[in-house]
């Protein structure tokens, strides 16, 4: 039993370390203090509802729709590139040079909607959670007891996220440092977007 916790903690944490998108987003907000904390659990609710769909057979039909998911993939490469654009312009600019204490410039529902959007239009994180994750899940003494495993380790990830982003925040009031924070993350996404683009891995 334990060994199956164990194995979903384990593979779970390192593929949802690996999800760039996501992660970027969160501990960007995070850095902002915006929200950052619904934003994290709405990434740790979709984990754990895609963990649970995908080891009761929803990667069986998933195979079944390989254009949708085609499709899914340039929707997924527009936004990605979209959200790589902003970061740039941001850093490039500086306008959005973070504070410690900056007031809110988002809202509720644009956070919560960029949110759902990075998450459900990522090819990837569909590719993880209702096949990777689940093939691995089925060959464990408990399946049940594997996706607790697996739910634990998206939990812990973004609660770090949310938390270590927020914490750090005074730490990277300056400016520069801002501009250096959004220059990394769209180039992550960036990047993201350029891997769909490719199909690498679909």
């Amino acid at each position: 039993m334990w060994e199956s916790y164990l194995t979903g903690l384990v593979v779970c944490g390192g593929i949802i370390m690996a999800i760039g998108a996501q992660n970027a987003y969160v501990l960007g907000l995070a850095v902002h203090r915006e929200y950052h904390w619904w934003s994290a659990g709405l990434c740790i609710s979709a984990d754990i509802l895609l963990l649970i769909v995908g080891m009761f057979g929803a990667s069986a039909v998933l195979l079944t729709m390989p254009n949708a998911m085609d499709a899914m993939r340039w929707v997924g490469v527009i936004f990605l590139s979209w959200l790589a654009a902003q970061a740039l312009w941001r850093a490039a600019s500086g306008q959005e040079g973070l504070r410690a204490g900056k007031t809110t410039t988002r809202s509720l529902r644009s956070v919560v909607l960029a949110t759902l959007a990075v998450t459900v239009l990522n090819p990837q994180v569909y590719l993880d959670t209702l096949l990777l994750i689940p093939a691995i899940g089925a060959q464990q003494e408990s399946a049940g007891v594997f996706i607790a495993g697996a739910s634990t380790a998206s939990i812990l990830w973004f609660s770090l996220l949310a938390w270590g982003g927020a914490a750090l925040s005074p730490w990277l009031s300056r400016p520069v440092a801002w501009r250096i924070i959004d220059g990394l993350i769209g180039l992550m996404m960036a990047a993201i977007a350029v891997h769909l683009a490719l199909g690498a891995g679909l």
